[in-house]
C-alpha cells in the first residue's frame, strides 16, 4: 500500500491512477490529520508526502513520523514545488528518503518509489519473532497462533512487536507511550491500558503472557 498525501485532488488522483496502474495498491489523504487517522489501521510500504499543506505541512508531518516507533520506519518521498537546494537538503536532513520536484512525470515517481522500496526492503525481509504458539511476521505485518491469523490494528500490533522483541523486560506506561505513540503524542497512560486490554482479547489465550507489573507496567512472559 502507498499512501499519497497531496491537497490538489487533480494532482492527487493522477498520482493514485498511476500507481495503481502500475501495480500498487494506493490511497489518497488531502491533510496530514487524514494521513494519520489512516495510519491507525494500516501501515503503508511508503508515503507521498507534499510539503505545502494546509494545516499541518509536509516537514511537521515527517516530524512527527519519525518521532514515533510505530511509523518511524516507514520510506517517505518529498513532492512538492519547492525545488531549491536548500529545501531539497532540509526534506532529507529531516528524514525524507527521496525528493521530487513538481512539475514530475508520473513515472518518474514509479520509478522513485520502486528505488526506494528496493532499498529498504532487505532490512525488513523475512523478519520473524516468534514466541510459541505466536508467530509475527513484520514485513508482512502479520500475526498468526497456533497457525491462524489474527488481526490486530496498528498499535496493537506495535505494541506485541516491541514485547516479542523483548520478553521478560518491563516497561512502565511512559515509556510504552514515547515507543509507540511518539514524542509527540499528548496522550494519559490510561491510553495504553485500553490497548493492552484490547490486545490480551485478541490474543486469546495467549494474552495471559503480557503481564501486568504492579505500580510499574507490563512485560512479557514467554513461560507461564
Amino acid at each position: 500500500m502507498i499512501y499519497c498525501v497531496e491537497d490538489d485532488n487533480s494532482i492527487r488522483e493522477l498520482i493514485l491512477y498511476t500507481l495503481r496502474a502500475s501495480g500498487f495498491e494506493a490511497q489518497g489523504f488531502d491533510s496530514g490529520e487524514a494521513l494519520f487517522a489512516a495510519l491507525k489501521e494500516c501501515r503503508p510500504q511508503l508515503i507521498l508526502l507534499d510539503i505545502m499543506l494546509p494545516g499541518m505541512d509536509g516537514t511537521e508531518i515527517l516530524k512527527a513520523l519519525r518521532s514515533g516507533s510505530a511509523t518511524r520506519s516507514i520510506p517517505v518521498i518529498f513532492a512538492t514545488a519547492k525545488g531549491t537546494e536548500f529545501d531539497k537538503v532540509n526534506g532529507l536532513d529531516l528524514g525524507a528518503d527521496d525528493y521530487l520536484t513538481k512539475p514530475f512525470g508520473m513515472m518518474e515517481m514509479v520509478a522513485r518509489v520502486r528505488a526506494v522500496l528496493r532499498r529498504v526492503s532487505p532490512k525488513e525481509q523475512n523478519t520473524k519473532l516468534v514466541v510459541p504458539p505466536m508467530e509475527m511476521d513484520i514485513s508482512a505485518h502479520t500475526l498468526k497462533i497456533d497457525g491462524n491469523p489474527v488481526e490486530l490494528t496498528l498499535k496493537e500490533f506495535e505494541l506485541l512487536k516491541l514485547f516479542m522483541e523483548t520478553p521478560g523486560r518491563v516497561y512502565a506506561r511512559e515509556q510504552l507511550l514515547e515507543r509507540i505513540w511518539g514524542t509527540e503524542y499528548y496522550g494519559e497512560t490510561r491510553t495504553v491500558d485500553v490497548h493492552i486490554g484490547t490486545l490480551r482479547t485478541k490474543l486469546g489465550s495467549c494474552g495471559e503472557y503480557i503481564r501486568t507489573v504492579r505500580g510499574v507496567g507490563y512485560r512479557l512472559e514467554k513461560h507461564l
